[in-house]
């Protein structure tokens, strides 16, 4: 929703109609006049922050917690299935063989085992997770619209945004889709596409890798970059006057917060993940996760709040109905195994993992039984969420789940409490208000936050 222009507001910055439509043609570079956020935010000045950033972790398709971090060695082969469970650094805590890794870590995170709801269709399930607020229907068709509620990074943009020269949000390797339908909750959703998160989907794991949307066209100097934020400046003075406006409306603000971005060279070190040690991207691992979350490292020591990779593009990085111990076995617990943990030792090597909160989670579970196409189908009912630094103990575990692995049995808690304690984290009230594009108040987080686990 827009808020009024007052344009003695711009009286400092006037533009002539040809400035205004030399801007409206610069329809490549999608200037654009953001929305003004109404947000009610309750800032308590003593409110401590202990996470500077987040890194987000998306394993689109869902995750089986019973092959992870929530093994039932001790259940039906049924429901234990093929892998067999290794100690880990953390007394008393077993995790699956095929992530050695991550066991000898395990006294440097902690472990949620008693996630749940009861949202069962990808798109749906996934916006639950990617904004903490439950969909109001679950259904496989669901796709992003501009009023859904905004991403995690949208809110942070809007509320706490980054007081460096990067951007406050990030996605990255890709957009998530299931099938046709674009997964709701990665977008501002009714705060505004100028609050996307910046969208990098370029390959960071390819060898001539470099972010094309931040890139200076060849033929355009810096000095009409610096001239066209200038002519910005002017353009809301007409936006109720003339006309002339209309092409600047239709602009991209997206865009506009890109363009912002060309020049400054914090940006650009943090997205030439070229400069970066060979030897340390091999240990992130040489693939697409693995450098791609090597880049989120970089953009959160760089300065950016909010990085989101998502695992793949659709459901089928970990939607195991078929096949389901050979495609973990095979790919994804060795990749996840070296790569989340490189950014553990990472970020606690140079210092940034108290302050930077790391979250490892997916849709949903899967289910305890085993099908008859050795797969394990959707479970919302139960499941386990990893989380590191930014202000959370190290080597804890949360909530339990049945002997079965079917419901939590002890500490439950929703997507909604693991977003409150996100927000709180970062120094936001998990109780302030947005507005929705017909005023209504919603708070940022339902949930509360999960007190055992802050350090």
């Amino acid at each position: 929703m827009r808020a009024a222009i007052n344009c003695a507001d711009f009286g400092r910055a006037r533009a002539t109609r040809r400035q205004i439509l030399r801007v409206g043609a610069l329809g490549s570079l999608g200037l654009g006049l953001p929305a003004v956020l109404r947000a009610e935010a309750r800032r308590d000045p003593s409110r401590r922050v202990r996470a500077r950033s987040v890194i987000f972790l998306h394993q689109f398709g869902g995750a089986s917690h019973h092959d992870t971090f929530d093994m039932k060695p001790n259940a039906p082969a049924e429901i234990r299935g093929e892998f067999r469970p290794i100690a880990s650094s953390l007394p008393g805590v077993e995790v699956c063989e095929h992530l050695p890794r991550l066991a000898r870590l395990a006294d440097r995170y902690c472990l949620v085992r008693s996630v749940h709801h009861t949202t069962s269709q990808h798109n749906s399930a996934a916006y639950y997770s990617l904004t903490g607020h439950k969909p109001l229907i679950d259904i496989v068709t669901a796709n992003a619209s501009a009023t859904d509620f905004p991403a995690y990074g949208s809110i942070v943009d809007a509320l706490a945004p980054s007081t460096r020269r990067v951007p406050t949000a990030v996605s990255l390797p890709t957009m998530i889709a299931d099938g046709p339908f674009r997964t709701p909750g990665e977008f501002g959703g009714f705060l505004g596409k100028q609050h996307d998160p910046l969208f990098i989907t370029q390959d960071p794991n390819a060898a001539n890798f470099r972010v094309d949307e931040l890139q200076l066209p060849l033929d355009v100097p810096l000095d009409r970059v610096a001239d066209r934020r200038a002519l910005l400046a002017g353009l809301a003075s007409y936006a109720k006057l003339t006309d002339a406006i209309a092409p600047v409306r239709g602009m991209d603000a997206y865009q506009q917060k890109a363009l912002s971005l060309l020049t400054a060279p914090e940006t650009q070190r943090a997205l030439d993940i070229h400069r970066e040690d060979p030897r340390l991207r091999d240990r992130y691992g040489r693939t697409t996760y693995g450098q791609s979350v090597l880049l989120a490292r970089r953009l959160v020591e760089a300065g950016v709040r909010f990085v989101t990779v998502y695992y793949s593009p659709g459901i089928s990085g970990w939607d195991t109905h078929k096949d389901n111990f050979n495609t973990l076995r095979r790919s994804r617990l060795p990749i996840t195994d070296q790569t989340v943990s490189a950014l553990i030792e990472d970020l606690d090597a140079r210092g940034l993992l108290d302050e930077t909160m790391v979250v490892w989670t997916g849709e949903f579970g899967r289910t305890p039984k085993i099908n008859r196409d050795i797969g394990r189908d959707h479970w919302p009912q139960c499941y386990t969420v990893l989380l590191a630094g930014g202000g959370l103990k190290r080597g804890y575990v949360h909530g339990a789940s049945d002997a079965s692995g079917a419901f939590p049995k002890d500490s439950p808690c929703s997507p909604d409490d693991l977003s409150a304690t996100m927000f709180h984290c970062l120094g936001i009230d998990p109780a302030t208000e947005l507005r929705d594009q017909l005023d209504r108040p919603i708070p940022v987080s339902y949930g509360s936050p999960i007190l055992p686990l802050l350090a």
